[in-house]
């Protein structure tokens, strides 16, 4: 019995070592399989840039003397001892330096008035003598700033009897924005464009009065932005009716929410924006439904850069509404899936990068019209055809729910739409000015909270659709509202002018 415990120990110790064996050969075939996949990945990352260096020397005469039969060890070190010297090579001429950018501090504008102060020493710093001959001068601009003075206008109307008749003539007062207003044309506007052109909150600006002895009550405010809605909505209508027949817009929308009579909690609405390169409309819906879309474009007849929403759907069946498509979701679709799919993303993004590189290419150079479709047609249409057998090449390795399939789908099912500014030289690439004017409605949302009604929505659509017209075609908001004011206001028949010189592209051209 001895002899078999002996034996069962034995036992036991051969099973213990065979399985550190074999947990040791586990490991080294684990760590050879790891190491193995990522030499793998880097011959997938070489090979491409080898091809093409390949295919970029296949044309040219090899300089390289012709390769020798295999040697022997001996022969090769043999011929490594005898191998001739390295011919030098060439000096690379050196580079031309590129012009450097100016430096130091900028001259201040030379457009802003100038407040000057004249300074002389009375008596020597040294000496204290006080006989002084100019020699110098030095001369110092620095940025000012003045405060806004609030002024009160007093306007004195003197009225006379005509001694022939006996009649009583009042002169007519200075314009204002409307009968027995508390505010004058410049006021209104400053204040306008402290709530939707800065985006001041209303209780700020209240503040900011009261300090300075100006107490107005929230209800004041809140009539002024009323007047002033009410003023402009004629010139936001003729900016809608020009998008309408024109040949191209952009669109794009967010919410808002809205305090609803008889409602527990604010509604949740819809904010639209509708714009080409020279007006803005927002315009407010109480749901983001398709109905109005169609109801609003069903006189429209063009093409319209617009998301992929099932919406837009209805506008297209039509054919009078051509679709195109915004590559900047599909440029983020490619850059969120580089988490899971680093290489493949990557190198899809690249595609979409040299668009942009040579649509970009395009804008600093000022293109427009058929010289931009014919450089649109001559560089980006092969990236674009390289780009769809990249996509039919990687779609079916991918998984449905991989991210970057996503992306890839995205162009598959909706390439017309997104090439369609190739052929258009009216169509932007993307449409992400559009978008960029939500930065202002989410700034003002984040602001105010809601709309206190309905009304009051879409009076701040008005009133964001006109400071929106005006940054689109450049001029200064506040300069503008004052000016419309004054035609719009208590002497609009005086001035009698139609809605389309009261516009922004109109002051512009007065401005100018």
């Amino acid at each position: 019995m001895p002899e078999l415990a002996a034996l069962q120990r034995e036992n036991a110790e051969l099973r213990a070592q065979l399985a550190l064996v074999t947990t040791h050969f586990t490991g080294v075939v684990e760590q050879l399989t790891l190491q193995l996949a990522k030499l793998n990945e880097r011959i997938a990352e070489l090979l491409p840039a080898a091809q093409r260096r390949r295919r970029k020397h296949a044309t040219a005469p090899d300089p390289r003397p012709p390769a020798a039969p295999p040697v022997l060890l001996d022969d090769a070190k043999r011929a490594f001892e005898e191998r001739p010297t390295a011919p030098e090579k060439p000096v690379d001429k050196p580079k031309e330096k590129k012009p450097r950018k100016p430096t130091g501090r900028k001259a201040l504008p030379s457009h802003l008035q100038a407040e000057e102060t004249n300074l002389r020493p009375d008596a020597c710093a040294r000496c204290g003598g006080g006989e002084l001959d100019a020699a110098d001068e030095v001369v110092e601009e620095k940025l000012h700033v003045v405060k806004e003075h609030l002024r009160r206008r007093v306007v004195r109307r003197t009225t006379c009897r005509c001694r022939s008749c006996g009649a009583r003539t009042t002169p007519r007062s200075l314009p204002a924005p409307y009968e027995r207003s508390k505010v004058t044309c410049e006021w209104l506007a400053w204040f306008v464009h402290q709530k939707f052109g800065l985006l001041t909150p209303l209780d700020r600006l209240r503040r900011d009065l009261a300090e300075r002895k100006v107490p107005l009550a929230m209800g004041t405010l809140v009539s002024f932005i009323e007047r002033a809605a009410d003023l402009l909505a004629p010139i936001d209508g003729l900016h809608w009716k020009q998008l309408l027949a024109g040949h191209w817009m952009a669109t794009d929308g967010t919410g808002l929410k809205v305090l609803v009579p008889k409602l527990p909690e604010a509604h949740d609405g819809y904010i639209e924006l509708y714009r080409n390169r020279d007006v803005a409309v927002f315009q407010y819906e109480p749901d983001k439904g398709g109905e109005s879309v169609v109801s609003k474009l069903a006189s429209f007849r063009g093409t319209l850069t617009a998301d992929a929403e099932h919406r837009f759907n209805a506008v297209y069946e039509s054919g009078r509404v051509v679709e195109a498509g915004c590559n900047a979701h599909g440029r983020r679709k490619f850059s969120d899936a580089e988490a899971t799919q680093p290489k493949l993303a990557v190198e899809g993004g690249a595609f979409l990068g040299a668009m942009y590189g040579e649509e970009e290419k395009a804008r600093a150079l000022g293109l427009t019209g058929d010289v931009l479709r014919e450089h649109r047609q001559q560089h980006l249409r092969p990236i674009a055809d390289d780009f769809d057998k990249w996509l039919a090449a990687v779609q079916p390795a991918l998984l449905p729910s991989e991210p970057l399939m996503a992306g890839v789908r995205y162009y598959r099912t909706h390439r017309d739409a997104l090439y369609r500014f190739i052929d258009d030289p009216d169509v932007p690439i993307d449409n992400s000015p559009t978008e960029r004017e939500f930065q202002n409605v989410a700034k003002l949302r984040l602001n105010m909270l809601f709309a206190g009604s309905s009304e009051g929505a879409h009076r701040a659509c008005v009133l964001l659709g006109i400071v929106a017209s005006c940054r689109a075609v450049g001029v200064p908001v506040q300069a503008y509202l004052a000016w419309a004011f004054e035609r719009l206001g208590t002497h609009k028949d005086t001035f009698n002018l139609p809605l389309e010189e009261l516009t922004p592209a109109a002051f512009r051209r007065v401005a100018t």
